[in-house]
């Protein structure tokens, strides 16, 4: 199945993980409306879907290097169904951070699995293209899930949303499982070996890159909704959903037009890693636009464009890290990744609503402009390798 069309299904199943899994980033808002929470405790929200997230990644990455890739989109993917499930029943916030645990879990499996697949069905020569392709995936989820969220949120009950993504996530999990055959693994569970991994020449330095990034798109999707609806630029909770999708758009472009760059460079990792250190550069850029925007049609201006680039950089990401490190180690090397990721992902939304609360939502973006130019010094030796 080396060709396009396993791409495609790849792609697929990462769109509806996705779907699943961002749904909760688009209802920030109305979790903080629904539930009475302040910023700080919308921060928690995010935090404790990216904690289950994280805590899960080397189980998750060790299993897909030990039993191929399929058993785990299957189990995956089925329960993230439930736990969309469990969080439109959550009738406390205590119940619905739990459910959130839960649903950042089940995720756990996205990356290291579809990664791993996309190694396996990518047509040669267009690795990073075809990373890309299936990084299209997570935005064009996230762009769904804001779509479905604000529809349903606006309809009175955006319960009723997580409900809708719980059964297309069955059903997608079907189809996968009828017609995708995947690769076997080695047959041996072990914890990955953290140490050889870290000995590999730039591997950590795109970990701490992938902290700063983290920290950066997280934070961007966590409260675009809540800084368009509660900030001075004071936009509609429509526009600030659709804002949100757009933005999902964009990234779509700017992971496409990542791949195919870094495809037409000599080099592989160093490749991948000279156009991330462009992104990161220009991750700062957007960051201070946004800061600057004042109103919503110049706020949702800003955030397209920051998107090409705080959302486009992910699949780069994975090709440069996969790029380091032997194909049997592919698991547990995007383990390593995305729990570098998440850890910014855990950390910088709760700081960033403080500071919003505290001071103002210039000041976190701000913040977040520095962060990525830190990431951005990180990648830079890879890049010149």
């Amino acid at each position: 199945m080396r060709e396009w069309r396993g791409v495609g299904m790849v792609g697929g199943w990462q769109l509806t993980a996705s779907l699943c899994f961002y749904a909760v980033f688009a209802s920030t808002g109305f979790i903080r409306e629904g539930f009475g929470l302040s910023g700080f405790l919308t921060g928690i929200a995010v935090t404790a879907v990216m904690l289950g997230y994280t805590v899960a990644l080397a189980g998750a990455g060790a299993a897909v290097d030990a039993y191929g890739e399929r058993p785990a989109m299957l189990a995956g993917l089925t329960l993230l169904g439930v736990g969309m499930v469990a969080v439109a029943v959550a009738p406390t916030y205590p119940w619905l951070l739990a459910a959130l645990v839960f649903v950042g879990m089940a995720y756990a499996t996205a990356m290291p699995a579809t990664n791993r697949a996309v190694l396996v069905v990518a047509p040669e020569g267009r690795r990073n293209i075809a990373m890309n392709v299936k990084q299209v995936g997570v935005t064009a989820g996230s762009g769904l899930s804001a779509l479905l969220v604000t529809t349903a949120g606006t309809n009175g009950d955006w319960r009723t949303g997580f409900l809708v993504a719980a059964a297309v996530a069955g059903v997608v999990a079907l189809a996968f499982g009828w017609d995708y055959e995947g690769r076997p693994g080695s047959g041996v569970l072990s914890f990955p070996d953290v140490h050889g991994l870290l000995d590999v020449d730039g591997y950590r330095g795109l970990l701490l890159a992938g902290v700063f990034l983290g920290a950066a798109v997280f934070t961007t999707t966590g409260y675009l909704v809540v800084y368009m609806q509660d900030s001075t630029v004071a936009a509609a909770a429509g526009f600030a959903g659709a804002t949100f999708a757009g933005v999902q758009v964009t990234g779509s472009v700017g992971r496409l037009a990542g791949g195919a760059i870094a495809d037409r460079l000599p080099g592989q990792a160093d490749a991948s890693a000279l156009v991330l250190v462009a992104q990161a550069v220009l991750t700062g850029v957007g960051f201070v636009a946004v800061a600057l925007a004042g109103a919503p049609v110049s706020a949702a201006v800003a955030f397209l464009a920051l998107g090409l680039f705080v959302l486009g950089f992910p699949g780069v990401y994975y090709a440069c890290l996969t790029g380091l490190v032997p194909d049997d180690e592919v698991g547990a090397a995007t383990a390593g990744g995305q729990a570098a990721i998440n850890v910014g992902g855990l950390l910088a939304p709760p700081a960033f609503g403080y500071l919003a609360d505290a001071i103002g939502y210039a000041v976190g973006w701000y913040a977040l402009a520095v962060v990525a130019l830190l990431a951005a010094l990180s990648v830079l030796p890879v890049a010149k390798s």
